[in-house]
């Protein structure tokens, strides 16, 4: 989650509240997300294995809400319920153990009473701090000496991380402890413990300057009632003789069938604090109909098979949809069926199929020597924006936008296809990877080329500020979905006029007894497996 997004969420932070008879946590989180609450910390310091189905019905609600999940103190209850993150105390484990085990985009907040005990804690490790109790409590029955706005203020000013503050804090004082430095304000019992908590969250959510949702929405719970909603109003297309609904569609005959297959899987390839549920079906049609355009393929129809988690909503699934009608529009592609069924994470499974040309079918293994290697755009800028997104640095909205928003290169494969370029590979995995597999198909030694002029304008501040190298980042790289080609020279030259992004990255030599002649040590394209 990038630094700005965390502000936003740590605004309304409603901790559970294990000692209200009548008024168990999971109707107490209800009715603070239905008053606007940002954030969720089950707090149980009680907690047993009875209590685990209750924490996942929470977990279930805050996921389906978009509404970041922490646990308290309890490193192993989070990683067994998937939780966003965990809240430690002082006394409590390491938040860098708490990484380690959560993974390094969970968030991890710890208390720190005052200035002095901030200038004594490690927070290298940490994405926020809780700073109290500001008022006097008796929530907390531990609580240290109280702090005072002063007191806030001084951590908020000395602090590197968001400060969110808590103790005693009620919708009179909410207002105060923000102007003071304070992200956000946490909660417990003067909503858990009011006569009518839902108005009194109310209350809260808007001196912190929140605003309620419009509605409250709860998990899927119905495979065929989502599946209609998913094919309703899906555009006609002339291959496609029986569309999505029965139990196959109907395609007309294919004189030369392209097809492919893809996975994107939540945690691998997407998270939902990162991208958009919309921008995470746009990505995977994106990414799917990638091998159609590398193989000069026309799309005709795409399948795909969803793995749902129990805490998704119907509402995140039909938009992560609205993306995948956007990019089947874009590419004048139709959607011809799939299945739904219950999974651990959000998973797409997308099987692409397309209509391949009468003359020409580009093949790895079709690069000679004395080809030159060329792509038809910038490298290394997804990974670029991975890195951004991994750091919490929203600074490079450029290369953020390459990794979240990849396009089919279509346009370059008509260009490339019409000048009869016989080698082409998609830049999924990294230059290194993708142009070695060039190499080993084709039998030949690639000498990679890369000068100045390759490097994207983007990605050379953002390597400046983490002391990285451009090289290495185009290398390693993946995710760009750009083209990239061997050809004669004189065909590249044809190539240029209609594609003048396009450039020189390499040549194709005689076999010397490795495939890259030149690739610099320890540089590895991703490969799923490899830790």
């Amino acid at each position: 989650m990038l630094i700005n997004q965390l502000k936003r969420a740590l605004r309304f932070y409603f901790i559970t509240d294990e000692d209200v008879p009548g008024f168990p946590p999971i109707q107490q989180v209800q009715s603070a997300i239905r008053a606007g609450a940002t954030i969720i910390q089950y707090r149980n310091k009680s907690f047993s294995s009875r209590f685990f189905e209750d924490v996942a019905a929470i977990r279930n609600i805050c996921k389906c809400n978009a509404v970041p999940f922490i646990i308290n103190d309890n490193i192993l209850l989070a990683k067994a319920v998937s939780a966003d993150g965990v809240h430690l105390g002082q006394e409590d484990e390491d938040p860098t153990l708490a990484k380690r085990i959560l993974g390094i985009q969970s968030i991890v907040g710890m208390s720190v009473s005052n200035k002095d005990e901030l200038h004594h804690t490690d927070l290298s490790s940490c994405d926020y701090i809780g700073t109290g109790p500001v008022f006097s409590t008796r929530t907390k029955r531990d609580a240290k000496k109280v702090v005072g706005l002063s007191g806030l203020n001084a951590v908020a000013t000395a602090s590197p991380v968001p400060v969110v503050a808590i103790g005693g804090i009620d919708e009179t004082t909410a207002a105060s402890c923000i102007k003071q430095g304070a992200a956000g304000v946490a909660v417990i019992s003067v909503i858990t413990r009011a006569k009518d908590p839902f108005q009194k969250a109310l209350q809260v959510s808007s001196a912190c300057g929140c605003v309620p949702p419009s509605t409250v929405v709860s998990p899927w719970n119905d495979e065929f009632a989502l599946i209609k909603k998913l094919i309703k109003n899906m555009p006609a297309d002339p291959y496609l003789d029986v569309a999505p609904g029965d139990d196959a569609c109907l395609l007309k005959s294919l004189d030369r069938p392209v097809i492919t297959t893809d996975t994107q899987k939540e945690g691998v390839h997407f998270r939902f604090d990162w991208q958009t549920p919309q921008e995470v079906g746009s990505k995977a049609v994106e990414v799917a109909l990638s091998d159609l355009a590398a193989s000069y393929a026309t799309p005709v129809s795409l399948f795909v098979n969803l793995g749902l988690p129990d805490y998704i909503s119907d509402q995140i699934v039909e938009t992560i949809y609205k993306g995948v009608k956007k990019s089947l529009a874009k590419h004048n592609c139709t959607l011809g069926g799939g299945n739904i069924s219950l999974g651990l994470e959000v998973t797409l499974d997308l099987f692409a199929v397309g209509l391949g040309r009468d003359d020409i079918f580009p093949r790895r293994s079709a690069a000679l020597p004395g080809h030159g290697l060329y792509c038809t755009g910038p490298l290394g800028l997804a990974r670029a924006g991975l890195f951004s997104l991994i750091r919490k640095d929203d600074a490079f909205k450029e290369l953020i936008e390459k990794f979240k928003s990849p396009s089919a290169r279509f346009d370059a494969a008509h260009v490339l296809a019409e000048n009869q370029v016989g080698c082409v590979i998609d830049v999924s995995d990294g230059l290194a990877g993708d142009a070695k597999r060039v190499a080993e198909a084709s039998e030949v030694s690639i000498e990679l080329d890369l000068r100045s002029s390759a490097f994207h304008p983007a990605l050379v501040p953002f390597c400046e500020k983490y002391h990285l190298k451009p090289e290495e980042m185009i290398l390693a790289g993946g995710e760009d979905y750009e083209l990239l080609f061997a050809c004669p020279d004189d065909v590249f030259e044809n190539v240029k006029k209609k594609l003048p992004e396009a450039y020189y990255i390499g040549r194709c030599l005689e076999f010397q007894g490795t495939h890259m002649v030149n690739l610099p040590e320890n540089i590895s394209s991703f490969q799923h497996g490899k830790r």
